[in-house]
């Protein structure tokens, strides 16, 4: 997952032998290839991830429903948690740019009590329409180490150095346990706590941490 920063490849005649690839003939064509074939692996990985538990998915699993092969998929993704980390990032990068662009509370120009509220509200629901991507993506040590994380941890820190936070580099991560896939997983399905209810405490927490009105 990705905070927007990529830049895309140089042109193919930056690349080395001018001659390899006819001008305008193949490299257009595999480029179309792989993405189509990019967009058949996540159609067909989403679908598998949402109705089996995305634990027991499997590369063959994608590649079968993908109708490309082992090599194929092989050649953009490492295991079944780099092809849901790719589908989970398209949607956290709108949320993103919500968080960046967007009006407030969620967006700028609101206290920061009121924006970590609102940040918690707008992931929980990320996480109730995309959890099975969720779950297949973030496990274990793996949700610190995806571009995402550090993203929400950056904006959760800065909101807690503007509320007067004590020490925002160890609260930052702490605010956001509350938002591993995995509890909201708990607390939804084996706990059975509407999500209205994780909602709401989630924002009594955010005003607790920072007070109701910010700085």
């Amino acid at each position: 997952m990705s905070n927007g920063d990529e830049r895309p490849a140089p042109p193919a005649v930056l690349r080395g032998d001018l001659q390899a690839v006819p001008r305008g003939a193949t490299a257009p064509r595999q480029r179309a290839d792989a993405v189509r074939n990019r967009a058949q692996i996540l159609s067909a990985a989403e679908l598998l991830f949402t109705t089996h538990d995305p634990s027991t998915v499997t590369m063959d699993q994608i590649a079968k429903a993908a109708g490309v092969g082992r090599a194929t998929l092989y050649r953009s993704f490492a295991d079944p948690a780099a092809v849901a980390t790719a589908l989970l990032d398209e949607h956290e990068r709108r949320l993103q740019g919500q968080m960046i662009y967007g009006p407030p509370p969620l967006g700028p120009q609101a206290p920061p009590a009121e924006r970590l509220a609102a940040f918690y509200v707008a992931y929980l629901d990320l996480l109730q329409r995309h959890l099975p991507l969720a779950l297949g993506a973030e496990t274990g040590a793996a949700r610190f180490a995806t571009g995402a994380y550090g993203f929400w941890r950056l904006h959760v820190r800065t909101l807690l150095v503007a509320g007067g936070a004590s020490d925002p580099d160890a609260l930052a991560d702490l605010a956001l346990g509350p938002l591993a896939p995995q509890l909201y997983h708990h607390q939804r399905n084996t706990l059975g706590i509407p999500h209205e209810r994780i909602a709401q405490a989630l924002c009594v927490f955010a005003r607790g941490l920072l007070g109701p009105a910010g700085p």
